[in-house]
């Protein structure tokens, strides 16, 4: 049984609100606890109006509190936006509150655009230059204590000093944070819902690079963005959300989704529809069969040790059935 998770970016509506969109995800949560998921990662993203999850710690913690065996995690902290300390503290709390139950996934990008990335650090250090694997290496070394005796920090903790940090996930879209997973031995997940680089490399060198560290043998998640309903057709429906999303942000447009409604009436133009045609390549849109079918000969590809499934749909109870349709697709035994 391959095991499926979540991914989670509470998702605003047009006429919905933020705060209705972080307790749509918790009720997401504990379904996807109920049906047997693996894990629920919640994402970190800024200054998006059709994204409410700017803090994933604190939405970590909420979720973990009303589920009983899934894992919860960050899908991912954006390690550029946050001091390592901070990071590490904050997760040993989640760790210490929920021990055995959470996961820290980590990201390179800021997760939003440059202006708000340099709001976000305004009180950090500010370089031009990628400094991800300077901090990646500070986090460890807050973790193992293993700064030298004539560093400034050689005498910080990271409190609880007592709780270690949760399971460590790289995630990307290239090759790089494949690479680096590889080569100290965490979990990496690659985010196929957006990237513009094909899977097989990365995943696969991933597999064969890899050096037992924390984790003894590899382990690599696909993430991708799924819509699945009792039929092709009202899947379809459902995904001119998707559709019109896409074609907006390419457009500099960041607007809370749309309806299906709103989407099948809107005039698209000739370069919307070949916008829309590309992206389809990474949604996988369907009744839960079609989806496998799909999906199947991806996995395999890949070596996927586990799939990922990101859904953003306009209504909430299309989108939790969406979830419990691949549940059962799949095998899932419920809790």
């Amino acid at each position: 049984m391959l095991p499926l998770s979540v991914l989670d970016l509470s998702p605003v509506t047009t006429g919905g609100s933020g705060p209705e969109s972080l307790r749509n995800s918790i009720d997401l949560g504990k379904l996807a606890d109920r049906l047997g998921y693996t894990r629920y990662w919640v994402a970190e993203h800024h200054n998006l109006p059709s994204i409410a999850s700017s803090a994933p710690d604190i939405m970590i913690g909420q979720i973990a509190a009303v589920t009983s065996h899934i894992r919860v995690g960050s899908g991912g902290v954006m390690l550029p936006n946050h001091a390592p300390l901070q990071v590490a503290e904050r997760f040993k709390t989640l760790e210490g509150l929920f021990p055995g139950r959470i996961d820290l996934g980590l990201g390179r990008a800021p997760g939003t655009d440059q202006i708000t990335s340099i709001a976000l650090r305004r009180r950090q250090e500010t370089r031009e230059e990628d400094d991800f694997l300077e901090r990646f290496q500070e986090l460890i070394l807050f973790e193992q204590r293993r700064f030298p005796d004539n560093h400034p920090f050689s005498k910080v903790r990271a409190m609880p000093q007592d709780v270690p940090l949760p399971p460590l996930f790289l995630l990307g879209s290239s090759d790089y944070s494949a690479q680096l997973s590889a080569q100290i031995g965490v979990g990496f997940a690659f985010a196929h819902h957006f990237a513009h680089y094909d899977a097989v490399e990365p995943m696969t060198a991933y597999r064969k690079l890899f050096q037992p560290g924390a984790l003894p043998k590899p382990h690599a998640i696909r993430a991708v963005a799924v819509v699945c309903a009792d039929t092709d057709e009202e899947a379809e429906y459902l995904a001119g959300t998707v559709d019109l999303n896409f074609v907006r942000r390419s457009r500099g447009e960041y607007l809370p989704l749309a309806s299906p409604q709103e989407a099948k009436a809107y005039d698209y133009t000739p370069a919307d529809r070949e916008r829309i045609r590309h992206n389809r390549a990474r949604l996988f849109v369907g009744s839960p069969a079609t989806v496998r079918a799909r999906l199947t000969p991806l996995v395999e590809a890949t070596q996927a040790d586990e799939l990922m499934l990101t859904t953003m749909v306009y209504d909430h109870g299309a989108r939790k059935h969406s979830y419990e349709l691949m549940a059962k697709e799949y095998g899932l035994k419920p809790a």
